[in-house]
């Protein structure tokens, strides 16, 4: 009887050999490189570059090999290693939220700038995604309470992980649609970032835009569509000089300060990103 021939061993990759898989092969950016091969093998930076000649198992390898190709792809580097630092904080994200990103941190500052430093203030964060600013909120301020809303069941899944893993326990993840059923509530603050893109917009289809969420990307054809039912619906649910504070697009702060103007809103606000847009704006209701 003859025997099929032994299949072929498959050659040894070490870690500089990873590394030029991914750069020279699919022309990865360096760090991304380096980003994926820590998360498969669990290796330090300072290992990778001090052990180069060190050797990935065959498990490890395919692992990495696929995440290159994926991420050569265009595929989010922060969905492949299923986390993203907001704050300081590592946060897990998925392909059901936005991937939290550094302007966003701009939304906490101006948020706690103005967030009472005593009593018990509640606070709501809309459309919390992976609820990376309604739990930094909470974190920041244990004596608030903050409840954080969004329509998706599996963004509201993972806002509750993170708040699990981050030991917050000052903050409520529920399913809604906005302001919508908290009526009656009295609010020292609102923070949200809403959908801000038009729906025919080409930013869409670049980028990890491409990957992400398209329903908290886009509201529709109007870009602020979910801004203006915002402000429409906030100061119902508002104290008197409770707060108003929304991330929007680098082109709209403008038009967001004359509809809080138009809600009767006062002290209007303007806060620029590090590049020197203007991304947040929020307002106060009078009293």
């Amino acid at each position: 009887m003859s025997k099929s021939p032994a299949s072929s061993p498959v050659p040894a990759l070490t870690f500089n050999d990873a590394l030029t898989f991914a750069s020279r092969g699919h022309s990865l950016a360096a760090v991304d490189a380096r980003l994926l091969l820590r998360h498969v093998t669990g290796a330090t930076l300072a290992q990778i570059v001090s052990h180069p000649g060190r050797q990935l198992g065959p498990v490890d390898r395919m692992r990495f090999e696929s995440l290159v190709a994926r991420r050569a792809a265009g595929e989010p580097i922060a969905y492949l290693l299923g986390e993203r630092e907001f704050y300081s904080r590592p946060f897990s994200v998925t392909p059901a939220v936005l991937i939290p990103r550094p302007e966003t941190e701009g939304l906490v500052e101006a948020a706690l700038a103005r967030l009472p430093v005593e009593g018990h203030p509640e606070v709501v964060d809309l459309g919390t995604g992976s609820g990376c600013v309604g739990i930094t909120l909470a974190l920041e301020r244990p004596h608030a309470r903050v409840l954080a809303i969004d329509a998706s069941a599996d963004a509201i899944a993972v806002a509750r992980r993170n708040a699990a893993a981050l030991e917050c326990g000052n903050i409520d993840c529920v399913i809604g649609d906005w302001l919508q059923g908290i009526d009656g509530h009295r609010l020292s603050m609102i923070v949200g970032n809403p959908p801000y893109i038009a729906a025919s917009d080409a930013h869409l289809g670049e980028g990890d835009l491409r990957f992400e969420p398209r329903s908290a990307l886009t509201p529709g054809e109007d870009a602020l569509g979910a801004v203006q039912e915002i402000i429409r619906q906030a100061p119902a649910t508002l104290t008197d000089g409770g707060w108003l504070i929304l991330e929007h697009g680098h082109d709209q702060a403008p038009i967001v300060r004359k509809l809080l103007a138009r809600e009767g809103f006062v002290d209007v606000f303007s806060d620029r990103d590090l590049a020197g847009h203007e991304r947040i704006t929020g307002g106060r209701r009078p009293g």
